[in-house]
């Protein structure tokens, strides 16, 4: 496939959250066989000026890709797909979760997991993604790594509880065969709370210590502390390993790859 080919067809993965901006896309030609870059925003400006200074003098951004998935950090609330009803989404959201007016809500419908993800996007900064983009699918931050351990959580007959960490924060999930269990997201700045609100998950949902299992993702703060502490209370605790994880993927080479953005070059391998 030659590069304008490869151009056409690729869908531009855009990772946004409140402090941080990166893109990631298949490129074939590369010895990682994805193309990654991070690109370092400016303090004291909006995310959506960032970004267009990126389509300025970033990388992947002047390729001209036409086709992106933007991966978009902000609070999600997860409605069941029987009771959902689209006339509702922005009224049930802004009741739901607080200080996000003025952004734009919208919806991506997760069918593996029989769900629909309501999310919002600040208006600027959706106006820059759909000026430069003819298709463009946008989802929350944490998706891929719902999907990737959704499929993961079918292996093995005990219950499993994830702890998916980044940009200080933490999504602690769980899931009942198609569909999530229980799902949500925590300040995770400091690794004592994230073990309380861990361990408080897990004991409303009742799991036996001895044998379901815990499982934790993503930039893990205080690492080797947070594991020790939570094998005080729970036999079956493990730190996924991304290089592992994904077999060794030549993309696991890019060691400050964010796990999300990494999980989403799975799904085709």
């Amino acid at each position: 496939m030659n590069n304008e080919n490869n151009i056409k067809q690729e869908r531009l993965n855009i990772r946004i959250s409140h402090n941080d901006l990166s893109f990631a896309v298949v490129d074939r030609e590369s010895v990682n066989k994805v193309a990654y870059e991070h690109y370092p925003i400016r303090t004291g400006i909006a995310m959506a000026a960032n970004l267009r200074e990126a389509f300025k003098d970033g990388d992947l951004l002047s390729r001209g890709y036409q086709r992106a998935l933007a991966l978009i950090d902000s609070p999600v609330m997860l409605i069941p797909v029987q009771e959902f009803n689209e006339d509702d989404i922005e009224s049930m959201y802004h009741h739901t979760i607080t200080g996000m007016e003025g952004n734009t809500v919208i919806y991506q419908v997760l069918p593996n997991l029989n769900t629909v993800a309501v999310f919002c996007i600040n208006k600027d900064l959706k106006l820059v993604i759909d000026e430069h983009f003819s298709d463009v699918r946008y989802f929350p931050i944490a998706h891929p790594v719902w999907n990737y351990l959704h499929r993961r959580s079918f292996t093995g007959v005990r219950k499993k509880l994830y702890a998916y960490f980044h940009d200080k924060r933490m999504e602690v999930f769980s899931f009942d065969k198609n569909r999530f269990k229980f799902c949500n997201s925590f300040n995770a700045e400091h690794a004592h709370d994230a073990v309380y609100y861990m361990l408080y998950t897990w004991q409303q949902l009742g799991y036996d210590v001895q044998h379901d299992e815990l499982y934790l993702a993503g930039d893990i703060p205080e690492k080797d502390w947070m594991m020790e502490a939570l094998h005080h209370y729970v036999q079956k605790v493990y730190a996924l390993n991304a290089e592992t994880e994904f077999n060794h993927a030549p993309f696991t080479n890019y060691k400050e790859m964010p796990f999300d953005l990494q999980a989403i070059f799975t799904e085709n391998r």
